[in-house]
């Protein structure tokens, strides 16, 4: 009997039709893997039996008959990442997140508006799973500037009325009803690049978190300032939004928690952590870099950055060139516009953050063309990898399921009230979805520098996405299309 397939068998015994279909060969099965949890605290070597973009067996013993055998001895077998804050919304992008662990990308700092066209056109063509959320910056620009253009970084400009005008008190509930519109199209959340328009009025970003709060969808918040001032900085950036979110009842998300803070983000840790600890719903994420990263003619370089920021013009990176910035080169590339690194974060801070038990891993990446060439920050290419391989591995910052917990359980459970469907990710459990990550523990590594940021990770040699390899035996699958929209599905 043993030179039969199972089926066969199985009919020759007169095992019933039914019976005979269920056991029919499974997708794939990683055998041998260090299967990791976070849920459950399962950290042990199992077999992950996969059907149909659905994890359907998690044995310690028998390996299951499957079409696909991979073996994964050596090998952590772990949910797939789980990006919240990713501006890199496009096939370049994804390529560089997946090579990174990551299965699901989302745009929830910026957004975006209006949503649906931005759903409709990654539907059927995204290696990776996608959302965003309703952008407060797109809106204002669409009433300012009567423009909807553009997504990420391109609604940062400087010069524009939506970054420098005031919205009249009257016109507040015109912005709310384009608030809501995004949020009934889709939109996960609302995100607030506060410090991109200053011209914001604290009226006005109440009456934002008050749209939050009656919808039911946390706010992803970049802080009004940020830096070590008493009345521009990340204290007093802090302050004004877990007020909104008290006053309110709205959930609250700050974004980059170290790059807001710099020195001072023990400081802005221990106000996050006493909010909650007090009944109100706020996180924050960080990324595991010293340097941030945003667009040159943003307002964020407005006079008077060095002192709100503690740095000089040395401390820019021009990424076009890959050169360090002077006062002449300042002022004719900001009238250029484009991409700079900005070297202003302790390299304490990240340490600090990663461990607070909330804290969760975001990249704030996002890699852009141009000429032919990407250019970028290189967390865009290895935030998750590097997290694995330095904080954990080399520098022992925190343990590994705790790393695999930020970049997985976490950010899942942050979105399952508006999609529901987060409550089969992050997590290797039978009946969850099949966004799984296989990585080399010894060898999990970052490659991407601020020189030459487009490197791929390295030692993530599988990954899977709704039961479709998208990297696999460390290189991307080309024609794969698994990815699937996270999206609210309760209209209001």
């Amino acid at each position: 009997m043993r030179v039969l397939g199972p089926l066969l068998a199985m009919l020759m015994l007169g095992t019933p039709p039914a019976m005979a279909q269920r056991a029919a060969p499974l997708d794939v099965v990683f055998v041998g893997g260090r299967v990791l949890d976070p849920e459950t605290g399962l950290d042990a070597v199992r077999n992950v039996g996969v059907k149909d973009g659905r994890i359907v067996v998690i044995s310690a013993t028998a390996v299951p008959a499957a079409r696909d055998t991979v073996n994964a001895r050596g090998l952590v077998v772990a949910p797939g990442f789980i990006d919240l804050h990713s501006h890199g919304q496009d096939a370049v992008n994804y390529g560089f997140l997946a090579r990174d662990g990551v299965t699901t990308a989302l745009e929830l700092e910026v957004g975006t508006y209006p949503v649906a066209p931005w759903y409709a056109r990654r539907e059927g063509k995204s290696l990776i799973n996608y959302g965003t959320a309703v952008g407060h910056l797109g809106a204002r620009r669409a009433m300012l500037d009567a423009d909807s253009a553009g997504e990420g970084s391109k609604v940062l400009d400087a010069d524009k009325r939506f970054v420098r005008d005031a919205i009249p008190k009257a016109r507040l509930p015109e912005l709310e009803s384009r608030l809501n519109t995004g949020l009934r199209e889709g939109g996960l959340a609302i995100g607030m690049g506060i410090n991109y328009s200053p011209a914001a009025t604290r009226d006005e970003v109440f009456h934002v978190f008050g749209v939050a709060a009656r919808n039911k969808v946390p706010v992803f918040v970049h802080l009004r300032s940020a830096g070590l001032g008493d009345t521009l900085g990340g204290v007093p950036g802090v302050q004004e939004v877990i007020a909104d979110a008290a006053a309110t009842g709205a959930s609250l998300h700050v974004v980059h928690v170290t790059s807001m803070g710099l020195g001072a983000t023990p400081v802005l840790l221990d106000m996050i952590d006493g909010a909650r600890s007090h009944g109100l719903d706020v996180t924050t994420e960080a990324y595991p870099y010293v340097a941030g990263a945003t667009s040159l003619q943003s307002a964020m370089f407005d006079p008077g950055f060095q002192q709100r920021l503690g740095i000089t013009y040395h401390d820019i990176l021009w990424t076009k060139t890959g050169e360090r910035l002077t006062e002449e080169t300042f002022a004719r590339n900001r009238k250029e516009g484009g991409l700079v690194v900005i070297f202003m974060i302790p390299e304490a801070a990240a340490d600090q953050a990663y461990r607070d038990p909330p804290v969760m891993v975001a990249s704030d990446g996002g890699f852009d063309t141009v000429n032919g060439k990407v250019i970028g920050h290189p967390r865009s290419a290895g935030t998750h990898a590097r997290v694995l391989g330095r904080f954990v591995r080399e520098r022992h910052v925190i343990g590994l399921m705790d790393a695999v917990k930020k970049m997985t359980l976490l950010p899942a459970r942050r979105l399952e009230a508006i999609d529901p469907g987060m409550k089969k990710k992050g997590r290797v459990q039978v009946g969850a979805d099949a966004d799984l990550t296989v990585f080399d523990p010894a060898h999990v590594i970052d490659l991407a520098t601020f020189e030459q940021p487009a490197q791929y990770s390295d030692g993530i040699p599988y990954v899977m996405v709704n039961g479709t390899f998208v990297v696999r035996k460390d290189q991307l699958v080309n024609g794969v299309t698994p990815g699937r929209a996270i999206r609210a599905h309760k209209a209001k």
